[in-house]
Order: structure tokens, then sequence, then C-alpha cells
């Protein structure tokens, strides 16, 4: 990863499935969950995005707002959110930057061949802008109640 905790959180502006632009730094004040997923409506992508759409109302009661950054187009992320009734934003990292300012942007092998692709991460990132928590090379199942019980323990800490 490219940013640990205890960094400040990699700034950016980019769409979201509207076509609205998203910055992160306009978040300030609330948690932010910053998810990294290789593609939109992927059994394990779409696994990850349900898991977190169904976890939204604990999500918001812990005054966080959960993001979604794939580098799929705008197009993409509308059908994928309008297919699954996704309630948070999904990001369009056209260029990539977003993704090798996280460093999730890395090589990868399948069946012994080497491509470049996204690992699949998370950041929390708390009121302030402060990466406060990462779970890198993430495991889909159960990955949303990781997140939770972070947000209570800190919660529970202040």
């Amino acid at each position: 990863m490219s940013v640990n905790i205890g960094d400040t959180a990699p700034d950016f502006t980019a769409p979201t499935q509207t076509g609205e632009p998203l910055t992160l730094s306009s978040l300030r004040g609330q948690n932010v969950i910053l998810y990294f997923y290789p593609k939109d409506d992927t059994p394990g992508c779409t696994k990850e995005a349900c898991a977190f759409r169904d976890a939204f109302p604990q999500f918001k009661g812990a005054n966080a707002v959960v993001i979604g950054i794939s580098q799929d187009s705008i197009a993409s992320h509308k059908k994928f959110a309008e297919k699954y009734g996704l309630n948070f934003p999904l990001v369009a990292d056209l260029d990539g930057a977003i993704c090798n300012a996280y460093g999730t942007w890395v090589e990868k092998s399948m069946y012994g061949k080497k491509y470049m692709g996204i690992e699949r991460a998370t950041f929390l990132i708390d009121g302030a802008g402060v990466i406060q928590a990462v779970w890198p090379k993430v495991k889909v199942d159960g990955h949303e109640a990781d997140v939770l019980a972070e947000l209570a323990k800190r919660k529970a800490a202040a």
C-alpha cells in the first residue's frame, strides 16, 4: 500500500455513477469507508457491494459513508448500481490516479500469467481525513462486519 495508518488520505475528485463529481475532502466530519474493487458486476465484487448495501443503516449510524472505487466507466457503474440497488457512490477512477495514490494498482497473477489490476482493499478515513485502518487483500466474506467492528471499537474508545 502507498498509504498507511496515520497518513492523510490522498484527496481526489472523480465522477460517480450519476456523472456528478465527488471530492473526498468534501466529506470531512464523517468517517469514510473507501473500498477498492476490481470490476463491476463480477461475483466477488457484487457480493462485496451488496454486503455494504445491506449494512448501510449500520454505517450511517456510525457517521460513516461508503464509497466504492474501480476503473470501470461511469456507465458501467450506473448499470451496476441500478441492477443491485446500491445506495452509495461508485467512483469511476478512469485514469487510475486514485488507485495509484492508494497503492491498489498492483501486479497480479492468474494461471501463471502476470497482469496489472486492482487489489481489493479498504481504507477507513476519519472525519479529519486521516487513515485510521487499512484492510489489504480483502476477503469478501464478512468484510463489512470487520469494518463495522472497527468503527464500533473507535466509537467506544472516543
